[in-house]
């Protein structure tokens, strides 16, 4: 065991935060502390790690146990170069290489009692060196420089000049560097772009000490860890799995508590039932049987109802249909001074497509839905929208509203027909209550201004989505009822999002935005991982056109003909099972008849059912070999 927290509990100003929560880590383990915003992850996070203390309930580690903590807002503070602060994290190895080469070249001047303890300390230093992995320290500074989304060009810039995510970065490279034997992570891929964050999935997969991760990715998670500590109701409930077979166990399990609360409300109300009425009939026997049952009543041990932490409910419903041409985008390019973005971009988008557009940071993926939505110009090209498309647009910088608005007079003036109870039930549904509908624009959080945006698109009646990072600022239960929101959205979608568990769970088509192109994959993201790398190894760069990658690289026409074939391949096999049944069951039936002794006694009848037996026998061979060459198919 590496790391025991038992029975930890936390208030702040009276308000309980943590009730005896207990866990463990084992060695090499790979955990992750889930829970939504504000049910004190962090806190957790900064008792294990000293940094305050618990009201109650201890924390222990491992004798000797050497832990690595980078926090939300850690940052790089320093005037060393990205490269020299990386550097810091080895210096230890790299000090003992200079000795090494230091006493190596002055040995040869060296004799007797002075050469022998040199060659001593050469040989420890040796050892040691070896055991560190010193040969590798230089090349693993490099690799997590690039790993971490910098060139080597850049590992000069001084830290002090950096942006604060960059800051982040660097912080969190010269932690992974340390390699202590338990890294906490608190989200830890805020600051990293998709390159950069499948490199850090590798890098703790493969990680030979423990990692403990506060992660709203649930890409990330999947990827990464094998055991989910679930923080709810200030309690610990500890999970096996990755994140989605924990999603599903959670689901199970509140479902049966939720289950077994109401059918013990039924059985109460039952029992309340029948003691009125007992007591209704005024006899003493009645009276004493209603009062037994009292008694029994008062002895059941009560379930807690189960508590649902508030959370967002919303539908997205067209108000009318689009024609099936969306959107068609011709020769697009847009640069801004000295940063060329994209050039040529030519693709279309057709009715009830659900399109993700991804790539790294600074591609122009913003850029492009500005220009969509007419708040930015692009240098050259066009774009054009379908026939009754009513568009409606989340923007992440929310730069669609209006701070010095309240929340009701946003939604008010946006929606003049709303009268003042369904403005009041819109924002009550995205937990705006009381007089929080009175609050500043302004004054909100992030996430508090996303969920007002949310409501605002919810109320356009769009049937063409254009959505920035929706999933930006929304704990974890707000992007699954998003994620379900936009399954069951009967319109069309193009959204940019870095949230890979979101695009996997809601794209149907993927356009990666790279070397001032658009790369198109027929799939989700796990079908994008697998399939991204095919244009590569033709040698395509997927730069000023739109390179289709899908199981036969077949163009968008061709893969709506493939998915018509295989709708109807799949009615064959459906027809061919239902023959295949009906005939089972006539044999079934004939094996009956023959065991009658009526049947037994009438030969002709017994011929004629062997036979009919027979073919039927013989029918389903054929059907057998059909059924298994169109499943094949």
């Amino acid at each position: 065991m590496l790391l025991q927290i038992s029975n930890i509990t936390k208030s702040f100003s009276g308000t309980e935060i943590l009730n005896n929560c207990s866990f463990h880590m084992e060695e090499k383990e790979k955990c992750a502390l889930v829970g939504n915003n504000g049910t004190g992850k962090t806190t957790l996070l900064k008792i294990i790690t000293g940094l305050i203390t618990a009201d109650s309930g201890n924390t222990s580690l491992r004798s000797g146990c050497s832990v690595g903590y980078l926090s939300q807002i850690d940052a790089i503070s320093s005037e060393n170069t990205i490269l020299e602060e990386l550097t810091l994290a080895k210096q230890d190895v790299l000090d003992e290489e200079k000795e090494i080469a230091e006493l190596s070249a002055g040995m040869k001047s060296l004799t007797g009692d002075e050469l022998e303890n040199a060659m001593k300390r050469y040989s420890f230093l040796q050892h040691d060196f070896e055991l560190k992995g010193g040969y590798a320290a230089r090349s693993e500074i490099t690799g997590v420089l690039k790993g971490l989304g910098f060139t080597e060009e850049e590992g000069d810039k001084v830290c002090d000049h950096l942006s604060g995510g960059q800051k982040t970065r660097v912080a969190l490279g010269k932690l992974l560097l340390q390699k202590p034997d338990l890294i906490i992570l608190d989200e830890p891929t805020n600051h990293l772009d998709i390159s950069a964050t499948e490199w850090l999935e590798g890098f703790l997969k493969n990680y030979r000490g423990a990692v403990l991760l506060v992660s709203h990715d649930r890409y990330f998670l999947d990827r990464v860890v094998t055991k989910i500590f679930s923080l709810e109701n200030g309690t610990i409930r500890t999970y096996s799995g990755n994140y989605s077979e924990f999603s599903k166990k959670q689901k199970a399990l509140r479902d049966a508590a939720l289950k077994a609360w109401q059918r013990e409300q039924e059985e109460i109300k039952h029992q309340e039932d029948v003691i009125n009425k007992l007591k209704q009939f005024n006899r003493e026997k009645s009276i004493k049987r209603a009062e037994s049952r009292e008694k029994m009543l008062d002895k059941i041990e009560r379930l807690d109802k189960p508590v649902n932490e508030g959370t967002i409910h919303f539908k997205i419903a067209p108000s009318i249909e689009s024609g099936n041409d969306v959107l068609s985008v011709t020769g697009l390019c847009k640069s801004f001074p000295g940063n060329p973005l994209f050039k040529d971009l030519s693709f279309e988008i057709k009715k009830g497509e659900k399109v993700a557009l991804i790539g790294n940071n600074g591609t122009g993926k913003t850029t492009l839905l500005k220009i969509l939505n007419r708040m930015e110009k692009p240098d050259s090209g066009s774009f054009r929208l379908g026939t009754n498309v009513k568009t409606g647009y989340y923007d992440q910088e929310h730069q669609v509203l209006h701070m010095e608005k309240t929340l009701f007079d946003e939604i008010s003036d946006a929606f003049p027909s709303l009268d003042n109870t369904r403005i009041r039930n819109v924002l009550a549904s995205f937990l705006f209550t009381g007089d929080d509908v009175f609050k500043l624009i302004g004054d909100l959080s992030g996430g508090e201004r996303g969920r007002v945006s949310l409501a605002k698109l919810m109320l356009s009646n769009a049937n063409f989505l254009l959505l920035d990072e929706p999933t930006n600022h929304l704990d974890t239960s707000g992007k699954e009822i998003l994620e379900q929101a936009l399954n069951d959205y009967e319109g069309t979608v193009f959204y940019v999002s870095h949230d890979r568990y979101f695009v996997n769970k809601t794209a149907t088509r993927i356009l990666d935005l790279s070397c001032g192109g658009l790369t198109n994959y027929i799939g989700n993201y796990d079908y994008y991982l697998e399939k991204r790398d095919v244009l590569s190894d033709q040698g395509g760069s997927g730069k000023n056109t739109v390179k289709t990658v899908s199981e036969n690289a077949l163009s968008w026409e061709e893969q709506k003909a493939e998915q018509s074939r295989l709708r109807k391949q799949q009615s064959r096999i459906k027809r061919l099972e239902e023959e295949i049944d009906k005939n089972e069951k006539r044999i079934a039936e004939i094996n009956d008849l023959m065991q009658d002794p009526v049947t037994a006694t009438d030969p002709d009848l017994l011929s004629k059912l062997t036979t009919e037996a027979a073919e039927l026998e013989e029918r389903n061979g054929i059907l057998m070999e059909e059924w298994e060459a169109a499943s094949e198919e």
